[in-house]
C-alpha cells in the first residue's frame, strides 16, 4: 500500500501519540460544566499512561487550578520539573519521606491518625507546617476515615492544629457510584460529606477546599462539585459514563492514539490455524498480517478474538491469541505491506477504533486500556508541549 516506510521513534514499531491540546481543551470543557468549582486535573499512574509531566502542564495551560497524584513520588516528580501548582497526593503509607513532601509544598491527604501523627512529626523535624486534606470515607468503603475513626481524625488534626504542625487545608471524600446518578449511594455519600464539612468547621479549620466530584460526578452531579472536582479520567478525554454517552456526547476528546505497523503480511490457504491454540482458522485463502505489540505493551489478552484495529480505513478484529509481542490479524484480500500503519486505537472521529471499543471487547473499562500500556512504546507528543 505504501512505498515509503515511516520513520520510528528508536526503532520501534509501535507508538503511542498524545495530543496535549486536546488535554488542554477537555480541561476547559470541565471547568465550563464545573461552574464555580475550580478544577483538579488528577495525573495519577502516569497521568493514565498519557505523561506525568507533560499531560500536567497541558493541564494547567487548559485551566487546571489544582493537580492531584495518588502516589507520593508522582508529586514529588512534578515539583523537582518546576510545577509550582497547588498539589495534592493522597494514597500515603507508613514510612514515606513526609519531609520532602514539606519542604515541596504539597498537600498530604490523611485518611488516619497514624497519617497525621507521622506527618507532624517530619514538621516538627523540618520546622515547617504541613499542608493537609482530611479524607473521609463516606461510603465507599476504601482509603478515608470510616465511622467512628472519623472523630478520632478531626481531633487529632485539631491538636496537631494546636501545636502549629499542620494546618488543614482541606477536606474530601469519593463517591461510589457517581456513573450511576440516580443511585441512591450519591445522596447518601453527600450527606455525610456534609456532615464532615460542618465537623471541620467546627474544630476551626481554615478550609481552603471540600471535594468529592470525580469525573463521572463532575459532569453528572453539580450538586456534588463542592469548591473542587476531580476529574481524571475525562481530562484525557474518555468517557466516564460510556452507558450515558460517548466522548463526543460529553464534548470531550480522546488524547491517546496507539498505532503500529505491519511487520509481516503473508497469505495463507484456508484451513490455517493462527496464533496459539489455533483459536482462530480462516475460512478462505486470506492474508494474515502481523501486528508488533501484545501483552507486554497493554494489549489486553482477554480481547483476544475481539479487539478492534483499523487498516487503511478498514475495521478487522484481532485473529486468534493475543500474544507478548504482537498479535494476528486477517485483512483479506486488502492489500496490505509490511511497514502499514494499523491503528489499535485513537478518538475514533474517522471510524476507527477507541479506548472504550478495546474495553468493550476485553470486559473492562477505558481506563485500565490506557494506564495498562507499557513503557516500550515511546510516546510522541502533539500539540503545545511547552
Amino acid at each position: 500500500m505504501n512505498d515509503e516506510r515511516p520513520v520510528l521513534p528508536g526503532g520501534a514499531p509501535a507508538r503511542l501519540s498524545i495530543d496535549l491540546d486536546a488535554i488542554s481543551a477537555n480541561i476547559a470543557t470541565l471547568n465550563e460544566v464545573s461552574g464555580n468549582a475550580q478544577v483538579l486535573a488528577v495525573v495519577k499512574g502516569d497521568a493514565y499512561g498519557h505523561g506525568l509531566v507533560p499531560a500536567a502542564c497541558a493541564a494547567l495551560r487548559g485551566g487546571a487550578s489544582w493537580l492531584g497524584t495518588a502516589q507520593l513520588a508522582e508529586a514529588l516528580a512534578l515539583r523537582n520539573a518546576g510545577v509550582t501548582a497547588p498539589l495534592i497526593s493522597w494514597l500515603l503509607a507508613p514510612g514515606l519521606d513526609f519531609a520532602a513532601a514539606i519542604r515541596a509544598r504539597i498537600d498530604l491527604g490523611a485518611p488516619a491518625v497514624w497519617t497525621l501523627d507521622e506527618i507532624a512529626a517530619a514538621a516538627r523535624e523540618v520546622g515547617e507546617t504541613a499542608r493537609v486534606q482530611l479524607k473521609i470515607d463516606t461510603g465507599l468503603a476504601r482509603n478515608g476515615a470510616y465511622g467512628a475513626d472519623w472523630p478520632l481524625l478531626v481531633e487529632a488534626a485539631a491538636r496537631h492544629t494546636a501545636d502549629g504542625s499542620i494546618t488543614v487545608t482541606g477536606v474530601f471524600t469519593h463517591l461510589a457510584c457517581a456513573d450511576e446518578p440516580e443511585n441512591p449511594s450519591n445522596a447518601a455519600q453527600q450527606r455525610l460529606f456534609a456532615d464532615a464539612v460542618r465537623d471541620c468547621e467546627r474544630a476551626g479549620f481554615a478550609l481552603e477546599v471540600r471535594h468529592m466530584a470525580n469525573s463521572a460526578a463532575t459532569l453528572l452531579l453539580p450538586e456534588a462539585h463542592w469548591d473542587l472536582v476531580r476529574p481524571g479520567i475525562a481530562t484525557y478525554g474518555l468517557s466516564p459514563a460510556p452507558h450515558i454517552g460517548d466522548s463526543a456526547h460529553f464534548r470531550l476528546v480522546p488524547a491517546m492514539t496507539m498505532t503500529a505497523n505491519v511487520t509481516v503480511a503473508k497469505r495463507v490457504p484456508a484451513g490455517q490455524g493462527v496464533s496459539y491454540g489455533h483459536t482462530y482458522v480462516t475460512a478462505d485463502e486470506t492474508t494474515l498480517i502481523d501486528v508488533p505489540c501484545g501483552y507486554a505493551d497493554g494489549i489486553p489478552r482477554s480481547a483476544s478474538g475481539r479487539g478492534p484495529v483499523q487498516v487503511a480505513g478498514h475495521r478487522f478484529s484481532v485473529a486468534g491469541r493475543v500474544c507478548m509481542d504482537q498479535f494476528v490479524v486477517d485483512v483479506g484480500d486488502l492489500p496490505v505491506a509490511a511497514g502499514d500503519e494499523v491503528v489499535i486505537f485513537g478518538d475514533g472521529r474517522d471510524g476507527g477504533p477507541t479506548a472504550q471499543d478495546w474495553a468493550d471487547a476485553a470486559g473492562t473499562i477505558s481506563y485500565e486500556i490506557v494506564t495498562r500500556i507499557g513503557n516500550r512504546l515511546p510516546r510522541a507528543y502533539q500539540g503545545q508541549v511547552a
